[in-house]
């Protein structure tokens, strides 16, 4: 999983929305948290989050340019997405160190 790294904020973009990314920190937590007590694969939990963050990019450009907001949930997304990739190339389904994404 990325480091904090906030490089993609500019002075003009908002915050994000606490409510929700504190949302996506614990649904990522669970991932993991299932994936260490072998309850879904690392494969499973891949899937489940590239077909959420397919359907916020399929949201995000039917909004056209309303949807600039649903963007940042696409990052996060994207965020997740490599964090359960470490699994994988690790050959194991042990969670990485949980770290917040931006």
């Amino acid at each position: 999983m990325p480091d904090n790294d906030n490089s993609w904020r500019t002075a003009t973009s908002p915050m994000p929305d606490a409510h929700g990314h504190a949302a996506l920190l614990l649904v990522e937590s669970l991932i993991h948290g299932l994936i260490e007590r072998s309850v879904i694969s690392v494969d499973d939990a891949m899937e489940i989050v590239e077909t959420a963050n397919s359907v916020q990019v399929d949201l995000a450009e039917a909004a056209d340019g309303d949807g600039a907001p649903m963007w940042h949930g696409h990052t996060l997304l994207t965020a997740i997405e490599r964090s359960l990739s470490y699994d994988s190339e690790d050959g194991e389904d042990s969670p990485t160190p949980l770290r917040p994404v931006p």
